[in-house]
């Protein structure tokens, strides 16, 4: 292993998945493999994206004519131990099947990866060999209370951050403008951006743990749908909202669709809460029959591989 690896290793997992320097920002896993010849244990930290309840990960070895070490592992022992970090900054661990995806369904969910971050077409410009895409699927096992628990506390806060920060963008639209269908100004802009931007981020995040929480708690299928469909509203509604400033409309205009935005939040938000935090907690008496089995959610999103660059 190298240096700069057994380097990143130890950061991540001193700091619950967050590195700094080259990897700030990125969202890595550790994949743990077994050696093809060895038969040893190797650890690779990659950065890896979200495909539903799936990772993915990309034998891209920064477009070098070989792949990577861990791609030959994986195809001689599929299974693997991932560590991901957590939003409340402690790292899941869990076992996976390492499938390489084949076919049409490799060839799009690398080119979505290509789109997202364009150094991954320079590498498959830059080798005659297919660059493999790996699927990692969580192996079943028993479930966790106090991961559970540690979710539904998280959820609740982060709603708890979203109301307040949207009852303080709400206020600040309901201060009289300085003239008739003046423009926002650019602090109360700012502010309504980075709150579009907070609320994107957290419903993109859900979006990737609801297909666990399907698997974890079957009797939650239609609301975990009506959730989904809820997000894409949300996310609709955003797009709208984001137009409208980016078309300086003055704050009449922009409160009339917050208003809106706000009652449908509260809403989906309450929803949420009813529905998820008794299944996560443990009383509910239905998801608690069915918790004996099945997997445990993480979340997070983010591409490719770190050795040899990006």
């Amino acid at each position: 292993m190298s240096a700069f690896n057994q380097q990143v290793i130890e950061e991540f997992r001193a700091h619950g998945g967050r590195v700094g320097g080259t990897f700030e920002g990125a969202d890595l896993l550790l994949l743990t493999t077994r050696g093809a010849r060895s038969g040893r244990e190797h650890t690779t930290p990659v950065v890896y994206v979200r495909d539903g309840a799936r990772l993915l990960v990309f034998a891209s070895n920064g477009g070098a004519d070989r792949h990577p070490a861990w791609y030959h592992n994986v195809r001689a022992a599929p299974r693997v131990l991932v560590e991901v970090g957590t939003p409340e900054g402690t790292l899941d661990r869990f076992e996976a099947e390492a499938v390489p995806a084949e076919g049409a369904e490799r060839a799009r969910l690398y080119a979505e990866q290509a789109r997202r971050d364009p150094a991954f077409a320079a590498y498959q410009a830059g080798t005659a060999r297919t660059i493999p895409v790996v699927v990692l699927r969580r192996v079943a096992g028993i479930a966790d209370p106090s991961r559970h628990a540690a979710i539904a506390a998280h959820l609740v806060e982060v709603h708890a951050g979203l109301r307040a920060e949207l009852a303080a963008l709400r206020e600040g639209l309901a201060a009289p403008a300085p003239r008739p269908g003046a423009a926002l100004g650019p602090a109360l802009a700012r502010h309504c951006l980075a709150f579009c931007g907070a609320l994107h981020t957290h419903h993109t995040g859900e979006d990737g743990v609801f297909d666990l929480f399907q698997e974890q708690f079957p009797q939650l299928a239609e609301d975990l749908d009506r959730m989904r469909e809820e997000h894409r509203a949300v996310a609709r509604a955003l797009t709208a909202l984001e137009a409208l400033l980016a078309s300086d409309a003055p704050p009449e205009v922009l409160r009339t669709e917050v208003d809106r935005l706000a009652d449908d939040l509260e809403a989906h938000f309450a929803h949420e809460e009813a529905r998820l935090l008794p299944a996560l907690r443990g009383t509910d008496a239905g998801a608690g029959a069915e918790a004996g089995t099945g997997t445990r959610a993480e979340t997070g999103t983010g591409t490719g591989e770190v050795p040899r660059g990006r």
